[in-house]
């Protein structure tokens, strides 16, 4: 079967979001707040079912180990982690707070995948998106699309950045090696 009319509804579901920035991004920026909100989907997606787990064992180790990251890479059955309380859905509990909840959200982030994460400068997106009042409703579109393994495959995922990538900003681009294959 081919995933090709997948791949066509998830890039088309991208670039709706980009609609929403017209106005206030050129279209030449869009990737600046496309492509890191599509890595940061995808690694909460990935991450999800192993979430409550992380954090338990993430409370246990408080305190008492200097080197969690190896342990925490375990619990969550990949390279790397998230240790916030917050998943994309939650970040829209408090909608004054997005802002401050992603921010939060991404600094729980084991420090590998934030690495990749700042790399975007997507703390200026934030900004800009909230003076706009365009942050809560762009991460609610993201929160509402599947980008787990189980339902877009490491090769979609490539089809999707290739998608996404025209609309990077020339540092960024290509350089998440982000696949999250589980």
């Amino acid at each position: 079967m081919s995933s090709e009319p997948q791949i066509r509804n998830h890039a088309a579901f991208i670039w709706s979001v980009a609609d929403k920035l017209r106005g206030v991004y050129k279209q030449s920026e869009y990737g600046r707040v496309i492509l890191p909100l599509v890595v940061l989907r995808r690694l909460d997606c990935v991450l999800e079912p192993t979430k409550a787990d992380v954090l338990a064992r993430a409370a246990k180790l408080k305190g008492r180990v200097e080197n969690v990251a190896p342990v925490l890479e375990s619990v969550a059955g990949e390279q790397f982690y998230n240790t916030s309380p917050l998943d994309f859905r939650r970040l829209l509990d408090d909608p004054a707070n997005v802002a401050g909840n992603l921010r939060s959200y991404i600094a729980g982030f084991s420090p590998a995948a934030r690495d990749v994460i700042e790399k975007f400068g997507f703390d200026a997106q934030i900004i800009r998106l909230e003076r706009a009042n365009l942050l809560y409703l762009v991460v609610s579109q993201f929160a509402e699309v599947d980008l787990h393994p189980d339902a877009v495959s490491n090769l979609e995922m490539g089809y999707l950045y290739s998608t996404t990538l025209p609309a990077a900003p020339v540092g960024c681009s290509r350089s998440p090696r982000i696949t999250c294959a589980s």
